[in-house]
């Protein structure tokens, strides 16, 4: 059965009104197309009951905050911005686990609502869980494949109870649904970001410098393949970034040598994410991206390309 945007829309501003009734909730707002959708679902379904808040991990992309509180005003949801940079950077401190980093974001996450849900009088949790998510977090038979923070990385014990409009949609859905809710193609359109973050591109241990060079080397690979994408040199990825290796390797800077950081570009073409191919990214392309972050960014020295498919990868390196 081909999806209908418009009938989905409909029956869940009506689903949320029956669960929600009468009860105050919070909204969790990433900046992503699912947690923008289920939020201005939210704000049609209970305006008067709605606080949606914006969690600042110190994890988030370049001029992600900001562009975040511009987009929200635009489309009339109402934000509330919490700074939770050293808590989670104190959090995630010794922990080298990709799964142990997401349960801990997924708490952390959580508890920081929990305690402005006692601020508000909340009961409920609105998120943008999709379909992916609660796949790969596993359970009910499935292996885990990665615990998705907004599913496995939950806690065990939450004081507020989950509604998830969007959860048996895929990606390509939930975009259908943001053009049909008016939404900028800014959301609508933009490439897909894990709720863990810059977490889960840095390989290892989180780090205030590695997430600094981590968020300059995303912005660096977003900025040439997008501009590359655009100048129709390339087919425009699904989905694109940099990653970085817990390891250094030598190098030469000047005469003298170096011992300097590995980053990795990844860029893939997919429809829900459940699968992907590596893109066919131009040589020159590349070349530019691995000049600009050797030379942006001086305590890398070493730029690789991943042309891995999932499977046998995930997306992201974590």
């Amino acid at each position: 059965m081909v999806f209908n945007p418009e009938k989905f829309t409909g029956q869940a501003i009506a689903d949320i009104k029956k669960t929600i009734g009468n009860a105050k909730t919070i909204t969790a707002l990433s900046g992503g197309v699912d947690s923008f959708v289920a939020a201005t679902l939210a704000a049609k379904s209970i305006p008067g009951q709605l606080t949606a808040i914006y969690v600042n991990t110190g994890l988030m992309r370049k001029g992600e905050t900001e562009q975040v509180q511009k987009t929200a005003k635009s489309v009339g949801v109402p934000l509330t911005v919490i700074e939770a940079r050293e808590k989670f950077f104190a959090a995630l401190k010794g922990a080298d686990d990709p799964e142990k980093k997401r349960k801990i974001i997924g708490e952390l996450f959580v508890r920081i609502f929990e305690e402005e849900a006692k601020k508000h009088g909340v009961t409920y949790l609105i998120q943008g869980t999709i379909a992916p998510d609660w796949i790969e977090s596993g359970g009910l038979g499935r292996d885990t494949i990665k615990s998705h923070h907004n599913v496995g990385g939950l806690p065990e014990k939450m004081h507020l109870k989950l509604c998830e409009p969007l959860r048996e949609l895929y990606k390509h859905e939930v975009r259908m649904v943001a053009r049909h809710l008016g939404l900028p193609d800014s959301i609508a359109e933009r490439q897909p970001f894990p709720g863990p973050a810059l977490a889960i591109r840095i390989v290892g241990e989180v780090t205030p410098e590695k997430v600094e060079i981590v968020r300059e080397a995303c912005a660096i690979v977003e900025e040439e393949l997008e501009a590359a994408a655009k100048s129709k040199k390339m087919e425009m990825p699904w989905q694109y970034f940099a990653a970085l290796l817990p390891t250094k390797t030598v190098g030469v800077r000047g005469d003298e040598r170096a011992y300097q950081y590995v980053v990795v570009v990844r860029a893939v073409r997919s429809l829900d994410g459940m699968t992907a191919n590596f893109s066919h990214v131009p040589h020159e392309v590349l070349e530019r991206i691995s000049t600009r972050i050797t030379n942006e960014i001086r305590s890398v020295g070493r730029v690789v390309y991943d042309i891995t498919n999932k499977p046998p990868s995930t997306v992201e390196m974590e």
